[in-house]
């Protein structure tokens, strides 16, 4: 996990006076229900030997099968999994050897979505993904973020293309933010982030 997620993850940053989840300060929130509100979808998927079904719904109980679809639809992945003999009772096996890299990250998208996050953490979603499943993984994201635009995604990347359609992009330097703003808006600034295009940094 990237040290930029790694603190939303664990929550540490509740106790900022900053921090609030629908305009409610979170310091005052329980800490059980507050995790509940996140989905986290890791640079390395994580799948079970299980159905994709199951995979999915990993961790809740009694999830609708209706509800894992419509995950799987906003995550740019039912087609795929439609198109197999076993549909979502297919085994994904160890590892999900049989699956695309774009193919797991799209499970892992769907898993997060199916419980309705109101905020979506994502730690380099396509870091080690070629173009084209990139790409893919690029439009389930922009899907996700259609169907519930009340939900705040905050992406951890090094690839611009995963970060030029953000609202806001925050610029990290030495674990501080030193610019901020759309991509144009930092563009035109030539400072921090333009060198980080200038010299590749961004990919």
């Amino acid at each position: 996990m990237s040290r930029g997620i790694s603190p939303m993850a664990n929550i540490y940053w509740r106790n900022s006076e900053l921090a609030k989840l629908q305009k409610a300060d979170i310091r005052q929130l329980n800490l059980q229900w507050l995790r509940s509100q996140f989905g986290l979808v890791y640079q390395e998927p994580i799948l079970f030997d299980l159905t994709l079904a199951e995979n999915i719904a990993y961790g809740l109980e009694n999830v609708p099968m209706e509800d894992i679809i419509n995950a799987a639809r906003k995550a740019n992945i039912h087609q795929f999994i439609d198109q197999l003999p076993q549909g979502y009772q297919t085994k994904v096996g160890l590892k999900g050897n049989f699956l695309s890299g774009g193919e797991k990250q799209r499970i892992a998208i769907a898993r997060a979505l199916v419980r309705q996050p109101k905020v979506l953490l994502l730690d380099e979603p396509t870091s080690a993904m070629d173009s084209y499943n990139e790409h893919i993984v690029q439009e389930a994201l922009e899907q996700a973020q259609i169907e519930d635009p009340n939900r705040t995604s905050l992406i951890i990347s090094h690839r611009l293309s995963t970060i030029c359609s953000c609202d806001l992009i925050c610029v990290l330097d030495r674990g501080q933010i030193v610019e901020s703003g759309t991509h144009a808006e930092l563009t035109r600034r030539r400072g921090t982030y333009y060198r980080m295009l200038a010299q590749k940094d961004l990919q």
